[in-house]
């Protein structure tokens, strides 16, 4: 398997992104840029340029209409994807660390951080996206429609539950909570990773029922999205940044890695920097990719299940398109179902 090397940031990956249609891949670094590439071919297609300071986090609307992003000048921005512009500025007084569009890509959450005497807040914008083609995007509204407040331990990451019905959180504290994404009021609470090990990333399934996460605790977990229950464990043998869902094979893909200044010891394969496959529902390990020169911080997945990339603490993205082998392997008793 070739990966493609995209060298279009100065320092470190925060996030990647596919497109619904996954022939577009965004990416942000701690650099303040943001880019788009052509999926298929890793060529860059342009910049997004405006923020004052490193951006952690991305969205594109299921449409590739709106792009958001959110940075640590406090800002969450709105883009026209076509045109490169900025729609809409939305300040906050803290960095905001996540953010996602709904399902129907209707509403907009976002995590803020917790700082400077102000508690971790989500909050939920309406976006518009005006009459039909062509219409106002500069039109979105200036004030949040839902606003949680976590008073007991901030949200690190977030994203939307099925049909846009929930509002899962991720905590500094290893908790996952479950809101009501009209009310706000938080549903359920569960401590799926160990105390004080902070949840890293959060992606669902195709389908929104059910969703991985990845924590500080090396550990990878998936949980149902209606009752969070935790239907499987994933141990690793390094802190996690990231974990993403495959569709079309039943694997999970494990992204980390000690940081250096966290390195106390230079072994051959020290940090082990690499992105793990795992069984979904054998919780088998079944395979690794190297490449990266340093922890990886963001996986996407390409949403056909062809490919994925990696983003890492080296600076570079790396796209992986999956050979024939990979879509060929099974276990035994996956043949033998075939085979019925």
């Amino acid at each position: 398997m070739r990966p493609i090397l995209l060298k279009g940031h100065e320092r470190s990956l925060n996030q990647i992104k596919y497109n619904r249609d996954g022939d577009l891949l965004f990416s942000v670094a701690k650099d303040k840029v943001l880019c788009v590439w052509f999926a298929a071919n890793g060529e860059r297609l342009g910049t997004y340029q405006g923020h004052q300071g490193a951006v952690w986090t991305l969205d594109v609307s299921p449409n590739t209409v709106l792009l958001a992003t959110g940075s640590a000048d406090n800002e969450v921005r709105l883009w026209n994807v076509k045109t490169g512009e900025c729609v809409k500025v939305w300040d906050f007084p803290t960095a905001v660390k996540r953010v996602e569009f709904s399902p129907d890509g209707s509403r907009l959450l976002a995590v803020t951080e917790k700082r400077m005497g102000y508690l971790g807040t989500i909050v939920v914008f309406d976006i518009c996206y005006g009459d039909g083609e062509g219409g106002d995007l500069n039109d979105q509204n200036d004030e949040p429609s839902l606003r949680i407040t976590c008073e007991e331990s901030k949200a690190t990451v977030a994203g939307w539950g099925y049909l846009g019905q929930y509002i899962i959180a991720g905590h500094e504290d290893g908790s996952v909570s479950q809101y009501d994404a009209k009310e706000g009021e938080q549903l359920e609470n569960v401590q799926a990773h160990e105390f004080d090990y902070q949840i890293n990333d959060i992606q669902f399934s195709s389908d929104r029922t059910y969703f991985i996460t990845a924590s500080k605790d090396k550990t990878a977990k998936i949980l149902s999205t209606r009752n969070l229950a935790i239907l499987k464990s994933f141990p690793s043998d390094t802190p996690l940044n990231t974990a993403a869902l495959t569709p079309k094979k039943d694997y999970v893909i494990l992204g980390g890695g000690q940081a250096a200044m966290d390195v106390t010891t230079t072994s051959a394969r020290q940090g082990k920097f690499e992105a793990r496959f795992y069984h979904r529902i054998f919780e088998d390990e079944i395979g690794r990719v190297k490449g990266h020169f340093g922890p990886l911080n963001t996986i996407a997945v390409h949403p056909a299940g062809t490919g994925y990339a990696s983003g890492g603490e080296d600076g570079y993205i790396r796209v992986h398109h999956f050979d024939k082998p990979y879509f060929d392997f099974m276990y035994e008793v996956e043949r033998e179902q075939m085979r019925r």
